[in-house]
């Protein structure tokens, strides 16, 4: 038994250490702390430039040891490689500068917590960037103005994923602004983070002047361009080129930009042209080339970014294969973060008009109240699976711990952000999560039930759920899937999340699970399963009651629907329509969460407050954003509630939605694709009426959620996008486990009618359906309880998408089912999945 199961121990403990190193260390450790505690060599020279250092971070001559250090190193022509001989560097790189660089980026990212936290739980940068005004005045102008805007929130959305900053707050500010917040990120450590955001990225090929020139005199529609360089010691040189003012052809002919390394191991940007730029690329260097013949010299075809001339390779031939590349002395951070530009060209400059650090959104007792929900909710789930399944139970809450590791790990390694809805989600997934396990011992309960022994009844069981469980998690992966491709922003954030969690489930279901079972009964370690509930299943008429519930069903959804037609844009919040941002000044600071307080009861609707301070830190502002036209109440509410803390207005504008209609229109096709996939799906692997109810029933679900959230006067934030994504799969996934019961049973009865076999599947698999929901349904209520703002919204949705889910697989999809086949299960055995199977069966008549 141990070496047939070796594998699995040996798999489960690499993934399992893998996890925890992926996790660890869990918080940031002050970067001047752990630089010198990372010295491994001339210990004492380092002190006294930590010391230098943190003279001039303390004098405001630099804003961090960080940026100071990379400083003293420049002018002192320091490598600083040589004080930690365990950090690798390039051999080829020999500049000083740009070591000294990825040396202190490293070490400043590995001083930080692997799980990087949100806006909402930690703060980050924010800065405002301002349309250029020679854009111009005028309505026409104004118009460009704006159509400009929208581009570039686009463009930097793009720009910002490309720096792997996850979670990102992007919003228009009046008409001619962006604001954007980058959660974990600090202007201080990162000064070039703004600049590369904004840069407009301007590429040009241009020709360099073939002849002599004479020293002194430039040629006539020609400038002097310095390419930067290096000898082998490290040291930089620049070289003049002779470089012609208009370009032969601009980067609108790019498509698409990769930062690789050559065999050399120095970076380098290959650029690939689209069919117009190819023939363009094709027709210029083609022009040289012949120049080239009739002086005998080659000529030249300048790189020119944003006015730098980055390289000017030769050119002897044609090229016509639709490529080039730019070389020079880059490093891999430069190299990509080049290519991130290239591929999100601006058209135009944008302005850094603030710039400021911002806090966490959330003050600490909400966060406090957050993650304690969260807590109380995986101890509910854990306890109820103990109270329920026992011994059972026990291993189930070892299999959670480590998918609940699995899936933090991975988030870890990917880089991505944890935020406070983000841990309800985990939490919500995790109580998901489980219901793997329920299947598994509720199928042996089943052949417990039958008779059969326990290690009969546990290889028989296992086996038997296996299909189940793998088709609820694929038809999941397919939506998480279509969310990751078409998704943008929170959408692909949460399809991302979504997959983890899909093939942690299946792997701890089907590998961590089995191998606790398997270790514990073949190795007579337990001689029961004892339960405490010894259900048995019902014997109810549910099609009987499928007409008027499912009228009743569709009643309440038509309902909703016509509330949120009537509110109109009255459901959503700030994230998708924008409102108000009042900006102001204190004397006695007040809890965030106090001031947000203040503002709703006093009926001002959503209230998002938030302290930033300017970079020097010698000045904070309390920025509240309201919904539009709330902006004026601001004041005397907060003076009401707070006399003495002497606030007053020093600005206030109007901000777009965070959630733009790019990622509202991308969460839609999304969600469309994926319905259409799980139809595919399940038409394929069961049968099309078995599609047909699927995707009826997931629809009712999100529509029933959405009609009573709406119901109930809530607003629809950023989070709740994930969460109607996350109810669909949730929905699909009991479906399933119906679905997969009437296939099987259909198989086992062939002489049964189809109204009875839809009726015993929904029967043996009724109190698993329950035991399922109730796991889920006590990680949402904990959190709907403890938890408040957007945790609450998260949790009363999942609330309502539990009981709708449960409710839907019976009473819509298995109805649909039925009638889609008019009741006749001849129409289902058409396809050869569910066909009934004869064989010949002998038997022995030694006894006559």
């Amino acid at each position: 038994m141990f070496k047939r199961n070796l594998w699995k121990i040996t798999l489960t403990a690499f993934i399992g250490a893998w996890a925890i190193s992926s996790i660890l260390p869990l918080k940031d450790t002050p970067f001047n702390d752990y630089i010198q505690a990372s010295v491994g060599a001339e210990t004492t020279e380092f002190e006294a430039l930590m010391l230098q250092a943190s003279e001039r971070a303390a004098s405001g001559e630099s804003p961090s040891v960080f940026v100071a250090l990379k400083r003293i190193g420049q002018e002192q022509r320091i490598d600083l490689a040589k004080f930690f001989p365990e950090v690798r560097l390039e051999e080829s790189l020999k500049n000083v500068e740009k070591r000294n660089a990825i040396l202190l980026d490293y070490l400043l990212q590995e001083s930080k917590g692997r799980l990087q936290l949100g806006l909402d739980l930690k703060g980050g940068v924010a800065f405002v960037l301002e349309v250029a005004e020679e854009v111009g005045a005028g309505e026409a102008a104004q118009q460009e103005r704006e159509d400009n805007l929208a581009k570039a929130i686009e463009i930097i959305g793009d720009r910002i994923n490309g720096l792997g900053v996850s979670e990102p707050i992007i919003r228009p500010v009046g008409n001619n602004r962006i604001e954007v917040q980058l959660p974990g990120v600090s202007t201080k450590d990162n000064p070039e983070v703004v600049n590369t955001v904004k840069k407009p990225a301007r590429l040009d090929f241009r020709r360099v002047y073939a002849s002599p020139v004479t020293p002194g005199q430039v040629p006539t529609g020609y400038e002097v361009l310095g390419l930067e360089g290096e000898y082998r010691e490290g040291n930089a040189f620049i070289q003049d080129y002779y470089v012609k003012r208009l370009p032969e052809m601009t980067g609108e002919g790019v498509d698409a930009a990769y930062a690789v390394m050559d065999e050399y191991g120095s970076f380098k940007i290959n650029l690939q042209f689209t069919d117009v730029g190819t023939e363009q690329f094709a027709d210029v260097t083609a022009a040289i080339a012949a120049e080239g013949q009739q002086t005998g010299r080659p000529g030249q075809l300048a790189i020119v970014l944003d006015g730098k001339l980055y390289s000017a390779p030769s050119v002897r031939e044609r090229i016509g294969g639709g490529s080039a590349e730019i070389s020079g002395s880059f490093s891999q951070r430069e190299a990509r973060d080049l290519a991130n530009v290239l591929n999100n060209p601006l058209a135009f400059e944008l302005i850094v008009r603030e710039q400021n650090e911002v806090g966490p959104s959330l003050a600490a007792d909400a966060i406090a109240s957050g993650i304690k929900a969260s807590q109380i909710a995986i101890l509910l789930v854990a306890g109820f699976m103990v109270l329920m399944y026992t011994v059972g139970g026990i291993f189930a809450v070892i299999s959670l711990a480590v998918n609940l590791l699995i899936v933090l790990g991975t988030l870890a390694s990917l880089g991505a952000t944890i935020t406070l809805p983000g841990v309800a989600g985990v939490v919500l997934t995790v109580g998901m999560a489980v219901d793997s396990n329920i299947l598994i011992f509720e199928r042996i309960r089943e052949e417990l039930n039958l008779g059969k022994s326990l290690k009969a009844a546990f290889l028989a069981g296992h086996e038997k759920v296996i299909s189940t469980i793998l088709d609820a998690n694929i038809t999941t992966l397919i939506t998480s899937s279509l969310m990751i491709m078409f998704g943008t922003g929170p959408v692909k954030g949460f399809g991302v999340t979504l997959t983890i969690g899909v093939f942690s489930t299946v792997f701890c279901a089907l590998v961590v699970t089995k191998l606790l079972l398997a270790i514990f009964i073949e190795g007579d370690l337990i001689k029961k399963f004892p339960m405490l509930v010894k259900a048995k299943a019902p014997t109810f008429d549910y099609l009987k009651y499928a007409k008027p519930a499912f009228a009743i069903s569709w009643l309440i959804v038509l309902i909703g629907i016509g509330v949120v037609a009537y509110k109109g844009h009255e459901i959503y919040g700030i994230d998708f329509v924008g409102g108000d941002e009042v900006t102001l000044v204190y004397t006695e600071r007040q809890n965030t969460a106090d001031v947000r307080a203040a503002l709703e009861s006093g009926g001002i609707g959503e209230a998002n407050p938030l302290y930033q301070s300017d970079l020097a830190g010698d000045s904070e502002t309390l920025k509240v954003q309201v919904p539009v036209n709330e902006g004026n109440k601001v004041l005397p509410l907060l003076q009401s509630a707070f006399p003495s803390a002497g606030y007053d207005v020093i600005g206030q504008t109007t901000i777009g939605p965070s959630i733009g209609s790019e990622i509202q229109w991308n969460a839609f096709m999304s969600l469309g694709l994926a319905i259409v996939g799980i139809l595919l799906y399940v038409a394929f692997r069961f049968e099309f009426g078995f599609g047909a109810g699927a995707v009826v029933s997931t629809i009712h679900d999100i529509l029933m959620t959405i009609g009573i959230f709406v119901l109930f006067d809530r607003q629809f934030t950023a989070p709740m996008v994930a969460a109607i994504l996350l109810i669909a799969g949730y929905s699909i996934n009991d479906t399933i486990v119906v679905f997969d019961r009437i296939r099987e049973e259909l198989k086992s009865n062939p002489d049964m009618r189809l109204n009875a076999v839809i009726n015993l599947a929904i029967n043996n698999v009724f109190v698993r359906s329950v035991l399922t929901s109730v796991t889920t349904f006590l990680a949402s209520i904990a959190l709907f309880i403890w938890g408040g703002g957007v945790i609450n919204d998260l949790a009363f949705t999942f609330l309502v998408g539990v009981v709708t889910g449960t409710f839907s697989s019976i009473f819509i999809a298995s109805p649909i089912f039925y009638w889609w086949h008019k009741g006749d299960r001849k129409h289902v055995e058409r396809h050869q999945d569910v066909k009934p199977t004869y064989e010949w069966t002998g038997s022995s008549r030694a006894s006559e």
